[in-house]
């Protein structure tokens, strides 16, 4: 099954066309007010109005209140929710489908996965940094993305680029990965060439 690629940290429309038009499968969208990619509930309202009816759109929060991702899902059209930092299990019974990231570590870094494996449609698994959620540049060691495949469906993150995609995707088989920092000109504004070239190498791998 061909792998499904997610760019995330979309601050524009410019941006989110070209990825589209490139065959991107979702689009993340930062709701995290210390991230450099935070983009406002306005513009994503506005992004997400113009774009093709199949392009699935991904808000990003990090230990955020249930009550604020409810407003802001219904805002601005969102999808599906990603939980990108320190949260409950019971925290996922939101209006929308729910992808849990996760920060590796070690091998221990799966061990909560357990207690979500029957609330989230995918883990997105992302290389552990201190006090930075996501968005670091680094990869961790992919084999313990293969194990955490018994958990559910696993979106790679974490340090992917346009020279380390194709090994990735034959080394761990995931649903799907996603990119970042790893395509950009600089934090919040994407390289469209480098965009291109992931997209094409993840999807003929």
């Amino acid at each position: 099954m061909e792998v499904k690629v997610k760019i995330c940290g979309i601050t524009n429309l410019d941006d989110a066309l070209a990825a589209v038009d490139f065959g991107a499968d979702a689009l993340g969208f930062v709701f995290f007010s210390k991230s450099p990619r935070c983009v406002s509930y306005d513009k994503v309202e506005t992004i997400i109005k113009k774009l093709p009816s199949f392009i699935t759109t991904v808000g990003v929060f990090v230990n955020e209140k249930t009550e604020n991702i409810e407003r802001i899902v219904d805002l601005t059209g969102i999808d599906v929710v990603q939980l990108h930092g320190d949260e409950p299990p019971e925290m996922c019974n939101l209006s929308r489908r729910i992808i849990k990231a996760i920060r590796v570590k070690s091998l221990e870094s799966l061990d909560p996965l357990i207690n979500y494996k029957d609330k989230v449609s995918a883990f997105l698994l992302d290389t552990f940094t201190t006090d930075i959620f996501g968005g670091t540049g680094q990869i961790f060691n992919w084999d313990i993305a293969v194990d955490a495949k018994i958990f559910g469906r696993i979106i790679l993150a974490g340090g992917l680029t346009t020279d380390n995609i194709v090994e990735a995707i034959r080394r761990v088989r995931p649903y799907g990965v996603d990119v970042s920092s790893g395509i950009e000109l600089e934090k919040g504004k994407k390289d469209h060439k480098k965009m291109k070239l992931f997209i094409d190498k993840a999807k003929q791998a």
